[in-house]
């Protein structure tokens, strides 16, 4: 039992500490605090009371922090807090890190999935792909295959159904069961998103590959149902620590102009609440040659854009359909040529970023339209004319 003089010694060295703290929160409007009624051996202990306060403390921070919906600390308080967690690692070059939510989209049949693949199992086995670095260790994926069948899966990963690639044991490849019960008054889409849950917890995986995003909503272009969508996956990658990377289809678009956030259907709602996005493009030169272009990124500054895309060409040496990096290169000379029609165009679209900009340099206006610099200062010239 705590004597009463001891009770008031305490509450002096607690009201000392608590007007000692950063928090701005008075002792007195904290009345639960003193309230803790703790079981001390030997108040003569200092290491005792100052556990004790130090709880109190804690205490009186989380409360102040906490308001409603939001927490509230100062800028240096969440930089402190940030200083305990690890640094993101590349997953797939600076294009996908840890903790981040990215998007892949590309056409239909331009080898999303071939590349998706390939990134799962670099990562499983914790090899980088060549051409593109990769600072995580080996760790699980759980690759969500919405698009492939297991024989079909099989015959890229095989030579003629014989010779197959050994995969990691890291590697948990998953399917749609046809023959799983949906509970009644559940819709399809519900229980999809619980079943990817209990996958996750159940695999303890933290990287998550979803191809493709319309098996979790269909009609994605749309906002309403974008966003929905876009919030579910955020909270999964913060309640579960993941990194997830999503495929998306794009429409049909013009293979003489230059990829953009644009192209991805839904793009102003899905691209505002990824932390990167990046896409494949067709080469008009090859139909074998693809190319990688960044259109997003949080961790770091753009280095595949418009004038520095991976050039890749898709080759199955032996049992594993994959991408072969092969040089870094400019986007335009992947593109069609122009037509008349796109050349007034891009004409127009300079002028008035120019108008809009005047201080933008020719170099980024031509980096943000996908052209060169020298297009871009002989239009300007022709029209001071």
């Amino acid at each position: 039992m705590i004597n009463t003089g001891n009770k008031i010694a305490l509450s002096k060295v607690i009201d000392s500490e608590m007007q000692n703290t950063n928090t701005g929160f008075p002792f007195d409007v904290f009345p639960e605090a003193v309230k803790i009624k703790p079981q001390f051996e030997n108040l003569n202990k200092p290491e005792t009371l100052l556990n004790h306060i130090g709880e109190i403390k804690e205490q009186a921070v989380k409360k102040n922090e906490n308001k409603g919906l939001f927490k509230v600390k100062t800028a240096n308080q969440w930089i402190e807090q940030a200083k305990t967690r690890p640094i993101p690692k590349m997953l797939f070059g600076e294009l996908w890190f840890e903790n981040e939510l990215c998007i892949l989209f590309a056409d239909t049949n331009l080898g999303k999935s071939i590349l998706a693949v390939q990134i799962s199992n670099s990562i499983s086995k914790g090899n980088c792909i060549p051409g593109f670095k990769m600072g995580a260790e080996k760790q699980p994926v759980l690759y969500f295959d919405f698009e492939l069948s297991d024989k079909q899966f099989e015959s890229r990963y095989s030579e003629n159904f014989e010779q197959h690639y050994n995969f990691d044991d890291d590697f948990l490849r998953v399917e749609i069961n046809p023959d799983a019960d949906i509970p009644e008054k559940e819709s399809f889409e519900s229980f999809l998103d619980r079943s990817l849950e209990k996958n996750i917890i159940e695999s303890g995986t933290k990287i998550l590959i979803i191809d493709n995003i319309t098996y979790l909503k269909n009609e994605t272009e749309k906002s309403k149902n974008a966003l929905p969508l876009m919030k579910n996956l955020k909270a999964l990658k913060s309640k579960y620590g993941l990194s997830i990377l999503v495929l998306a289809h794009t429409p049909k678009r013009d293979l003489s102009k230059p990829i953009t956030r644009n192209d991805l259907a839904g793009s102003k709602m899905l691209i505002n609440f990824v932390d990167s996005c990046f896409s494949i493009g067709e080469s008009h030169t090859d139909k074998n040659i693809r190319y990688i272009k960044q259109i997003k990124a949080r961790n770091t500054e753009i280095i595949f854009d418009a004038g520095n895309v991976a050039v890749c060409q898709i080759h199955k040496p032996y049992n594993f359909l994959e991408f072969e990096f092969l040089n870094f290169g400019t986007e335009r000379e992947h593109l069609k040529q122009l037509s008349e029609s796109d050349k007034a165009e891009l004409e127009t679209n300079i002028l008035e970023l120019k108008k809009e900009n005047p201080s933008m340099s020719l170099r980024d206006i031509a980096k943000q339209l996908g052209t060169n610099a020298m297009k871009v200062k002989r239009t300007i010239e022709r029209n001071e004319l």
